[in-house]
């Protein structure tokens, strides 16, 4: 029965009910249209309609350029298709492709937050679409062919292109390609080959066999190197039985005939076929240390078990999930156009494509971050013959291809509104799909000027060690990892971790030439307080956290990240032998809430149990000068169950006496309570107290006591899909920052660069 069939989704195994149940629940598919600004008003809709939109119209009128600032355009993909070859199920219709087109429209979004809308065209000849599609330029910035037969498709998107001046782009010849491409890059530097030398062997010669071709020669593969065959054997100069131009194209001089002759020595064979198309014979007769694309999907010509079971010294990728280095045109297709997008390309040219390629190639060399291990179960890629692709889920693609793609756009002269600052654009790429990088954009810049000397104190873990990697290769300063050097060589080698690498100094607490200053630093704070001489010294032999925080103390180091190996409040207490509370200042925690686009500040969420209206008063104050260092206008909420005296109680008590105490110290920041959250934050409800002294909603929230804090921030989380960074550490006379114990090295990164920015 069909809802017993069970099909490969990402490795993971789903029922034919299940699929259908996911897209029919709720509203049916997976797309919707939201307004982009508000309709709630008589106004709004003047605004957004008539009489206001007469304005736009007459500007576009006048400068059809502007139509990119006042309308969708710039930012929209036209997904379209006839269906004629939908995935691996052949021609089923238009109607029966627009499941595949939604979905790549969702990606399109998901991944590089372009909109696009998909487009079924019922035609099955090519003049006929190609007329359809060509009068869709005004609606559009670009156009995503999708799923539709060989030799069609090539007719269609080369006419397209030449009459179109929006980038038009057929992803399932050219997202192939590209990401192919960037694979073989690293498969030929892991084999120690030359493209000039290397030869090649395509099985198959449909649209993206050809475009897979196509690129590689762009890239600099010698076309006498490379033999393209077809399901009739080789396509050799002189051949007339089932040829077409395309294929003409490819055509070489060879006595070669069959496919087992073609692959007889050679160094890669990309396999762009059917199942089962390459047999024992054929992978032991190739070159040593070959590279195999098997790339036929949903089953590739030959699964790497069988290619292990015969040599063992083969580099593979294959077009599944459940695979290593896997062909994947999700890593290519969203990145692509929000290059283009952005620089308002005429087309997607050569040029381009190698450009993603190479960027695609770079990045799996890369150190993999903790989101990306995350999102496969805890296995951690590393770059080698397992790992020559980066996956779809690595955050860092969105900062990468597009920025390539628009360079590569601006130097082969077709883009029409160049970026001038490449740096900068790849800064605001990461905030569009990650809120935390849009808060912190700021600081990490303020950083780079003037890079800091951070240690980071469990330097024998591996995500202390991988984000002192990150902080280094970011440029935001010195990482000083500190610990046994033998312990972290090793563990860095069996991680295939550069720790020689600039920015990065290792720190062994049992050698340094320090402790001695250390020591007397540490009992000279501590001898009235119990301590003897040998217990500051077991303190700095033994525990990096006291050694640390000398080192910060003392000026050895500017800041300090710690507690993945700890709890916060003993990590705190070990921190606070060392260092005082700044002069006039109280040591709190405040969590940084990003949630539907706000950003508001959560104190205390770190330190005080059930604060006095005192120390209310006080975390307000040093909360309100985060707010200000972090560059937002402090309106500070003193909250509690109830608001403004409705209804009593003891503990609402305590925040009107805070609020007073603020009033007598006549402090420089808005602030008004006591108030329950949902006045604090919603301007409506606060119209309801005209003497509220907030003149907007509160971008600072200081809880009645620790506990609601913690409770607080973590149902935002959980239920409300907010964003929480922190709990920041404030107050101290040196920067110190404590994370969680299950911290990822992104959390580790950003804390340490909040260290490093208030180290000043």
């Amino acid at each position: 029965m069909a809802n017993e069939r069970k099909a490969r989704a990402g490795g993971t195994a789903v029922t034919d009910q299940e699929a259908l149940d996911f897209h029919a629940q709720g509203r049916p598919g997976k797309l919707e249209i939201t307004p982009t600004k508000p309709m709630a008003t008589q106004r709004d809709l003047s605004l957004a309609y008539s009489p206001g939109v007469a304005v736009p119209v007459k500007a576009i009128a006048a400068d059809p350029a502007t139509a990119y600032d006042y309308t969708t355009r710039g930012n929209m993909v036209a997904v379209i298709s006839n269906g004629t070859a939908i995935l691996g199920l052949g021609n089923l219709g238009a109607l029966a492709s627009k499941p595949v087109m939604e979905g790549k429209s969702v990606l399109f979004k998901r991944f590089a937050d372009v909109d696009s809308i998909d487009l079924e065209v019922d035609t099955e000849d090519a003049d006929t679409f190609i007329n359809c599609v060509r009068y869709l330029g005004p609606s559009f910035g670009g156009i995503n062919l999708e799923d539709i037969k060989a030799p069609e498709c090539f007719i269609i998107e080369q006419k397209l292109r030449e009459i179109m001046d929006i980038p038009v782009f057929h992803d399932d010849q050219h997202g192939t390609a590209i990401i192919a491409t960037a694979g073989l890059i690293n498969a030929l530097e892991l084999t120690g080959r030359d493209l000039k030398t290397t030869r090649l062997v395509c099985n198959g010669a449909g649209a993206a066999a050809i475009a897979c071709v196509e690129l590689v020669k762009s890239l600099g593969f010698a076309p006498e190197n490379i033999i393209m065959c077809d399901t009739k054997g080789v396509i050799y100069q002189g051949r007339t039985e089932g040829m077409n131009q395309w294929k003409s194209a490819h055509a070489v001089k060879t006595d070669r005939r069959t496919l087992e002759e073609a692959m007889d020595g050679a160094d890669v064979v990309l396999g762009l076929s059917q199942k089962g198309a390459f047999s024992e014979g054929m992978i032991r007769s190739m070159a040593p240390r070959p590279i195999i694309f098997a790339m036929a999907n949903p089953d590739p010509e030959i699964t790497p078990e069988d290619v292990a079971a015969i040599r063992d010294d083969a580099i593979m990728a294959t077009g599944r999930s459940d695979y290593p280095n896997q062909v994947n045109n999700v890593l290519c297709f969203p990145y692509m156009f929000r290059g283009a997008l952005d620089v308002r390309a005429t087309t997607i040219n050569e040029d381009m494509k190698i450009a993603a390629a190479r960027a695609l190639a770079s990045l799996a060399k890369e150190d993999v971050p903790d989101d990306v291990a995350a999102a496969y179960q805890g296995n951690r890629p590393r770059f080698g013959a397992q790992y020559i692709i980066p996956v779809p889920f690595d955050p860092r693609l969105i900062s990468s291809i597009p920025v390539a793609v628009a360079k590569a756009a601006m130097e082969s002269g077709v883009a029409r509104k160049p970026i001038a600052d490449l740096a900068a654009y790849g800064h605001q790429l990461s905030m569009r799909r990650d809120p935390i990088a849009s808060t912190l954009a700021r600081i990490y810049e303020r950083v780079r000027l003037a890079p800091k000397r951070i240690v980071f104190t469990e330097g024998e873990e591996l995500p202390m060690m991988r984000s002192a990697l990150a902080y280094a290769n970011q440029k935001l300063g010195t990482a000083l990892l500190l610990g046994r050097e033998d312990r972290m060589r090793e563990t860095a080698a069996r991680e295939g971790i550069d720790l020689d690498r600039p920015g990065i100094k290792l720190v062994n607490a049992r050698i340094s030439d320090r402790t001695g200053a250390y020591t007397d630093y540490l009992y000279a704070r501590l001898q009235r307080e119990g301590y003897l001489f040998r217990d500051a010294q077991r303190l700095i032999n033994n525990d990096r956290n006291h050694f640390a925080a000398c080192m910060v103390a003392l000026g050895d180091a500017d800041g300090m990240v710690t507690g993945i190996t700890r709890n916060y409040s003993t990590a705190l207490d070990d921190v606070r032998r060392c260092i005082d509370a700044k002069p006039g200042h109280r040591v709190i925690g405040v969590s940084i809430a990003l949630c539907r686009g706000r950003t508001v500040l959560v104190a205390d969420t770190a330190v005080h149990d059930m604060p006095s209206s005192e120390e209310l008063a006080d975390i307000a104050v040093e909360a309100a000068g985060l707010a200000r260092r972090l560059g937002y206008i402090p309106r500070v909420a003193m909250l509690a169950y109830s608001t403004f005296g409705h209804p009593h109680g003891e503990r609402s008590d305590r925040v009107r006496e805070a609020v007073k105490i603020l009033d007598r110290r006549r402090v420089d920041f808005e602030y008004d309570g006591e108030m329950a959250a949902d006045v604090a934050l919603n301007m409506k409800a606060m119209e309801q107290y005209p003497f509220c002294r907030l003149s907007g909603p509160a971008t600072v929230l200081v809880m009645p006591a620790f506990h609601s804090a913690s409770i607080s921030t973590k149902m935002l989380q959980e239920l409300g899909g907010a964003t929480i960074i922190g709990p920041l550490l404030v107050g101290l006379d040196k920067p110190v920052q404590i994370v969680s114990l299950t911290a990822k090295d992104s959390e580790i990164v950003n804390m340490a660069a909040l260290a490093a920015y208030n180290a000043g």
